[in-house]
């Protein structure tokens, strides 16, 4: 068996990105085990992120963890971006397992909009072996963002669900063609397919999210039904 130095059941693959609940599982805990316990482990360093993150944050779940720590970086392996863009830090677990992906000059830049996340984030960041690497900005990526003058590789989106139409737009605006946005929490805990959450807001802007990205012409995209849902998107 591939054993991981430390527990590696901390994160379902389908767990949900916020504290609502469903029953949407698409793999049993025996696969979710498996399939973990076949994915390279995390460091260290993130490992003890997750946890500080889920002791001292009331959303804890809301980071990446372990699964899709793993794909993220593979993702920026993969598609050897110099700069990438992060709408949604967090505690910084998305930025630092992005940022171990980079090659030598490449940069995250990552805008976390709730200023109260400063004091947990901004330590974890700064000392992490990556920290050269990221640009840590308290701050709405949606205004601030185009401001930067950058032209972007990558995107991943995960703030807001109410207005991730608008981070798709703005993103795609500073993406350079034939570069990918990342859209998390594109499934919802499964509740894009649940009559209950009819009048959700949180559900009507992933909705509309996926329904407007589907119809778009300028990308192509495939969901991935990792933990929450995955969207990759390439822009054409």
């Amino acid at each position: 068996m591939i054993s991981n130095n430390h527990d590696n059941n901390h994160e379902g693959i389908a767990a949900s990105g916020g504290n609502h609940t469903s029953q949407f599982s698409p793999l049993s805990s025996q696969l979710e085990d498996y399939v973990l316990q076949h994915t390279s482990p995390e460091p260290d360093y993130l490992y003890r992120l997750w946890r500080a993150t889920n002791v001292h944050t009331i959303h804890g779940r809301m980071a990446s963890g372990h699964l899709q720590g793993r794909l993220l970086k593979m993702l920026v392996q993969m598609i050897r971006p110099q700069n990438i863009l992060e709408i949604g830090t967090f505690s910084g677990y998305s930025a630092i397992a992005m940022a171990e992906g980079l090659e030598q000059g490449g940069r995250v830049y990552t805008f976390e909009i709730n200023d109260e996340m400063e004091d947990f984030t901004r330590p974890w960041i700064e000392q992490s072996p990556v920290a050269d690497r990221i640009d840590f900005r308290i701050g709405d990526a949606l205004v601030e963002a185009p401001k930067l003058g950058v032209t972007f590789d990558m995107a991943f989106i995960d703030g807001d669900k109410r207005h991730y139409c608008e981070y798709y737009d703005m993103a795609l605006s500073i993406l350079r063609p034939g570069g990918y946005i990342v859209a998390d929490n594109t499934l919802w805990d499964g509740h894009v397919v649940e009559t209950a959450y009819d009048h959700d807001q949180q559900t009507q802007g992933v909705r509309a999210f996926n329904d407007y990205v589907a119809g778009d012409q300028r990308t192509e995209q495939v969901i991935l039904p990792l933990r929450d849902g995955l969207t990759l998107i390439r822009k054409r």
